[in-house]
């Protein structure tokens, strides 16, 4: 079993910056598939980012160029770097993990057996 907890959501004014962090805690010894996932106010979820164990990453096309995906398993925590924030990356931003690679289970969310509770990021125009 795999615990995530997220922290770092908060309300920023467009152009601004957050850091988002994912801290795991149970089996952290197995190898993951890492990712970053977002629902916006009534929206579907949709995959932002995805990291391999050997630290590949992939991106939604929106995000590309403005957010970067990077993890410290020293510490067992993933981290989503959100620059040049827009009104429209307003949403709950959850991380996910699951032992299948990042090719496999790519950006769909019934692929991923471990969430955490989500943070929310509110951006403001």
């Amino acid at each position: 079993q795999l615990q995530l907890v997220e922290s770092g959501g908060g309300s920023v004014q467009g152009g601004g910056s957050l850091r988002l962090s994912c801290a795991a805690s149970g089996d952290t010894h197995l190898s993951y598939c890492m990712a970053w996932f977002r629902q916006a106010p009534g929206q579907e979820r949709e995959g932002v980012a995805t990291i391999e164990t050997d630290g590949r990453t992939t991106y939604t096309d929106p995000v590309k160029g403005r957010f970067t995906i990077s993890k410290d398993n020293a510490k067992n925590t993933l981290y989503l770097q959100m620059d040049s924030l827009k009104p429209e990356d307003t949403a709950i931003y959850s991380c996910a993990a699951d032992l299948l690679p990042c090719v496999v289970t790519g950006f769909r969310t019934s692929a991923y057996d471990y969430w955490g509770q989500g943070t929310q990021v509110t951006v403001s125009s």
